[in-house]
C-alpha cells in the first residue's frame, strides 16, 4: 500500500523539514517512488533539497492564505500511484489541519488505497510545551483511524517536564493508542555530531550526498552515517 506522510506541528523551527527530508530519504532507500511536496508559504526548506525535486504548493494569493488550494494537493495524492511526503510550515499548520478534518481528506485518501501517516515533533528546551500542545491538537483534530508517528527531537535539550519523560506524560498516556511509533533524534555533542548535522541541514544535503561530498571530512561522514543508521533502524520497526 502506498503511503502519504504529512509532517505537522504548529511550532516553527523544531525540525519539521528535517523529518520530511529523512522520510523522503528513507522511502527512497527502500526503492520506493516518492513525491516530496513543500506547502510552507514562508520558509520552503524542503524545496531547497535539489535531490528531491520537491514540488511547491502555492498557498498565498494577494498576501492571504487560500485553503482551497489544498484541493490540488489532495487530488494529486489520490490520482498519482506513488508515495508522498508533505512538509507543512507553522504558518499553514492550523489551516491544513482544519482542512483535513473538515473535508474528511484522510478517509478520502484511504478509500483510494493509500495509508495516511501523520508525523509530529516534540522538542526539548523552551518549545517543549508548545510542541506538546501541537501533538494534543493533532490527536483531537485527526480521525481516530489515523496513526501518528512522534519524533522526539533532543537537539534543543532533554524532552522532560516535571521530571517525566514523554512516555510518562499524561498527554502521551491518554493518547498512546493513536501513536504508531516514536522516533528519537538523539541529542548530539555540539562540537562534533551537532556541527555535522547543522552543516548538512544548512547545505540542504542528503546523507547520500554527504557521503560523496568533499566538503565533509572522513570523521564527519562517519558520524553522520551513524545518525542515519540510528534513525532508519527506528523507522524500520514502525513502517
Amino acid at each position: 500500500m502506498k503511503q502519504v506522510h504529512f509532517t505537522l506541528q504548529g511550532k516553527g523551527g523544531v525540525g519539521k523539514s528535517f523529518i520530511s527530508a529523512i522520510m523522503t530519504q528513507y522511502l527512497k532507500s527502500k526503492n520506493e517512488e516518492v513525491i516530496a511536496v513543500d506547502t510552507d508559504p514562508v520558509n520552503a526548506t524542503l524545496a531547497g533539497y535539489k535531490a528531491f525535486n520537491t514540488q511547491r504548493l502555492e498557498l498565498m494569493e494577494g498576501g492571504s492564505l487560500v485553503e482551497r488550494n489544498f484541493d490540488q494537493l489532495i487530488e494529486q495524492i489520490v490520482v498519482e500511484d506513488t508515495n508522498f511526503v508533505v512538509d507543512n510550515g507553522a504558518a499553514s499548520f492550523i489551516p491544513l489541519s482544519y482542512y483535513i478534518a473538515e473535508n474528511d481528506a484522510i478517509n478520502l485518501i484511504g478509500e483510494n488505497g493509500k495509508q495516511v501517516i501523520i508525523h509530529t515533533v516534540i522538542t526539548g528546551g523552551q518549545a517543549i510545551r508548545d510542541t506538546l500542545s501541537g501533538f494534543a491538537s493533532l490527536v483531537e483534530q485527526m480521525p481516530e483511524n489515523v496513526k501518528i508517528v512522534v519524533w522526539l527531537n533532543e537537539f534543543f535539550g532533554d524532552i522532560e517536564a516535571e521530571g517525566k519523560s514523554f512516555e510518562e506524560m499524561k498527554v502521551y498516556q491518554n493518547n498512546k493508542d493513536r501513536v504508531l511509533g516514536i522516533v528519537t533524534i538523539a541529542r548530539q555533542t555540539g562540537s562534533t555530531f551537532g556541527e555535522d548535522v547543522k552543516k548538512m541541514l544548512d547545505s540542504k544535503m542528503t546523507f547520500e550526498e554527504v557521503a560523496q561530498s568533499p566538503e565533509f571530512g572522513l570523521m564527519s561522514k562517519s558520524r553522520l552515517a551513524k545518525v542515519k543508521t540510528a534513525i532508519f533502524q527506528q523507522l524500520a520497526l514502525i513502517m
